[in-house]
């Protein structure tokens, strides 16, 4: 066997779905793109991506040494349709990925896990990283042969769909680099279609600014009201684009990690019970879920804006509480639904 093969036959041992090679400066373009994506500002409040930006760039730019890179994905392909409680007013709708155990735990100990075995049995200097860290996994997942980005920005795999968390691994290791990916959307519009904020406004072009998981994660102000209808019962995240995609036939469940199967209280929560959290019960609820990152006070928002989207005359009592709440974005929020419940 060939290190490549050893690297590839490790990484299923410890539960990834696709495991690929490319050098270090494999994907010069993506930090060309990132740099115009950040001076249009469509990244919105995201202030981070700017501060790291030439990290980000490039996989030298973070890490000099870095030959290589493998490119890992772990598959969390649902069960469900995603999109079965969107007529469900008095529930709300988690994104399937949220619906788990923090992906950010699960994939960073099973890259740590590789990447001792890679030190003892190769030797060189690694670094790991999955999400958090200012490396662009996509582009270099795409370079690495484990699919390619579609329409909708994201990870695409002829294997396993689009429901995919990404790690990357550098190493100052020189590895046989693997083919890029080549892409297989053809005329299919179905996912930009899909976005109900038409966010994605071409293929390989979103706005954040518009996207429903950036409003109702990272964005930490008043929800824009032109969104606010099209949100509907998405209180974390939002699936639409992800699950409209044909390739997704091929994603098999029984793929999927355990630790992403969905919690019960996670996977059709309602809305008068989440609105009834205080910081300490929020806390407790969503302990274990990368959920617990927004705290409170944004999903208490988040859970105004689909109560005032359900039609669901009873939620008036569990809206009511909030009308005096502290956050004049929560108080704000309260208002706007009470409006529009009446």
């Amino acid at each position: 066997m060939t290190i490549e093969d050893e690297i590839r036959a490790k990484a299923v041992e410890l539960g990834f779905a696709s495991c690929g090679f490319a050098r270090a400066d494999a994907a010069p373009q993506a930090g060309d793109g990132l740099r115009a994506w950040l001076g249009e500002g469509r990244h919105g409040d995201m202030r981070w991506m700017e501060d790291r930006a030439e990290q980000r760039a490039s996989p030298n730019g973070l890490w000099p040494a870095a030959k290589s890179v493998i490119a890992l994905a772990m598959s969390y392909a649902p069960a469900v349709d995603p999109l079965a409680l969107a007529e469900h007013g008095e529930l709300g709708r988690i994104s399937v990925y949220a619906q788990g155990t923090d992906y950010h735990k699960t994939v960073k100990k099973a890259l740590k896990a590789l990447g001792r075995w890679l030190a003892e049995t190769h030797g060189g200097e690694l670094k790991v990283f999955v999400d958090t860290a200012p490396v662009m996994e996509k582009p270099l997942a795409a370079a690495a042969g484990l699919g390619w980005q579609g329409k909708h920005t994201n990870l695409l795999s002829r294997e396993h769909g689009n429901w995919l968390f990404l790690g990357v691994v550098m190493t100052s290791l020189e590895l046989a680099p693997d083919a890029p990916a080549e892409e297989h959307c053809g005329s299919c519009m179905r996912c930009i279609e899909a976005c109900p904020t038409a966010a994605i406004t071409g293929p390989g072009r979103i706005d954040a600014r518009r996207c429903i998981s950036y409003l109702t994660i990272e964005h930490a102000g008043p929800i824009p009201e032109e969104f606010r209808a099209s949100i509907g019962n998405r209180i974390y995240g939002c699936d639409d684009c992800l699950a409209v995609c044909p390739w997704n036939r091929f994603a098999e469940a029984a793929q999927a990690n355990r630790a992403f199967l969905p919690r019960a209280e996670l996977a059709a929560p309602r809305l008068a019970d989440l609105l009834e959290l205080d910081d300490a019960a929020f806390r407790e609820t969503f302990a274990g879920s990368p959920i617990k990152r927004i705290g409170r006070n944004r999903m208490i928002r988040n859970c105004l804006i689909a109560a005032g989207n359900s039609k669901e005359a009873g939620l008036t009592t569990s809206v009511e509480p909030h009308l005096g709440d502290p956050d004049p974005v929560v108080a704000e929020a309260a208002r706007w639904a009470l409006a529009r419940l009446a």
